[in-house]
């Protein structure tokens, strides 16, 4: 009865949770981005750190993990082995780690509840700590960690030192003798569904949790997903992009961004490419990893214009249990993926990298020269 009742329902929750999950409002996103921006550069540390680093810094960017209580809703569960994995590799290798925001689902569940069923994560997380590796960013799900007045002692608990959780971060480095500016930051930032909405934190904790409980139902697509940019990706796309020698990385809308390009559009951005090109094998190879996507070819070019200076992190939680993260490290910047292989363990892959050398140098080319 269940599975009957999860087919026939499936697609209209899925387009209720839809509705209540994103309201962005593209002025708001903007006012929100420049006031933290403008902040974080004003006032170092009371808002979040800004850091001077050099290429040989290393760093991995994490975001909406979602930890919750270990039943039919938390959608962190499947994907826990891949995100613990990870964090030992990044640890063993000297990372820095930086939690995006969302980490804990505190809309469907209490801080107790939470810390009870993810003493593994946690205790990873407290190497980074320890060696003052571990930076932490609230977003909306864990709102609790930025407006609590127990929160301080709730982290004090669970990490056994004191740790501050900040709204955002930026990390200034030379590269190619230009100063660039990356600023971190969840991205929930002008969503009128999640920028401290009550009525849509009590949906998702009264309506949607125990519904998704019943259905066991995980809305958080494979990482290369059929679809084209979210509004609020293209809204914060389109915030950064005027901006000189700055890139923007966030998280929230659970979609991974390379280089302001989501994988669909890159798909569709080579094939542009290559017929241009007159690359025939290379065409009809891109079509077919096209049709293979149940989606029909885009004829628009626009986003062949973008400036490569958008970059989402996607999300710890997607059905099929991979996750995904941006890695910066030896002049590189990476979007990376873990996800389980044929023998059920955990690997690290490459998805798309781009030198920041080579990442700078576009944004004085015209932008078709994008790095592909």
């Amino acid at each position: 009865m269940r599975k009957l009742i999860q087919k026939l329902l499936k697609k209209p929750v899925s387009k209720l949770a839809a509705r209540f999950e994103s309201r962005p409002d593209k002025d708001l996103v903007h006012s929100a981005l420049t006031n933290l921006f403008h902040n974080l550069n004003a006032k170092p540390g009371k808002y979040g750190p800004v850091l001077s680093v050099s290429p040989a810094d290393k760093f991995i960017v994490f975001s909406d993990q979602h930890k919750g209580g270990k039943d039919g809703s938390d959608d962190f569960s499947y994907a826990e082995r891949n995100y613990l994995r990870a964090l030992e590799y990044y640890n063993e290798e000297r990372f820095t780690f930086i939690s995006l925001g969302d980490a804990e689902e505190l809309w469907e569940n209490n801080i107790l509840t939470v810390t009870k069923y993810n003493k593994s994560s946690f205790e990873l997380e407290k190497l980074f700590l320890r060696r003052k590796a571990f930076i932490k960013v609230f977003g909306n799900h864990d709102l609790y960690w930025d407006n609590d007045p127990l929160a301080p002692v709730t982290l004090r608990s669970i990490y056994g030192e004191d740790l501050k959780v900040f709204e955002g971060v930026i990390l200034k480095i030379q590269v190619s003798s230009q100063p660039l500016s990356i600023f971190l930051t969840h991205g929930h930032q002008g969503d009128k569904q999640s920028d401290g909405n009550w009525f849509s934190k009590w949906f998702v904790s009264t309506i949607w949790a125990p519904l998704q409980l019943y259905l066991e139902l995980n809305l958080n697509t494979p990482a290369y997903n059929t679809v084209l940019k979210s509004k609020h990706n293209q809204f914060m796309y389109e915030w950064v992009a005027p901006l000189k020698n700055v890139l923007l990385i966030t998280g929230h809308t659970h979609q991974p961004v390379f280089l302001s390009l989501t994988y669909l559009e890159r798909l569709f951005g080579r094939l542009f490419r290559a017929r241009q090109a007159n690359d025939r094998e290379q065409v009809e190879s891109l079509q077919a990893e096209i049709k293979i996507r149940g989606v029909k070819e885009n004829t628009k070019t626009d986003f062949l214009s973008y400036q490569p200076t958008y970059f989402n992190t996607g999300c710890c939680c997607f059905s099929d249990g991979d996750i995904t993260g941006i890695e910066i490290e030896g002049g590189y910047m990476r979007l990376i993926k873990w996800e389980y292989d044929e023998q059920n363990i955990s690997g690290r892959i490459v998805l798309e990298e781009v030198l920041l050398e080579k990442l700078v140098q576009s944004f004085a080319t015209p932008a078709k020269e994008i790095p592909s």
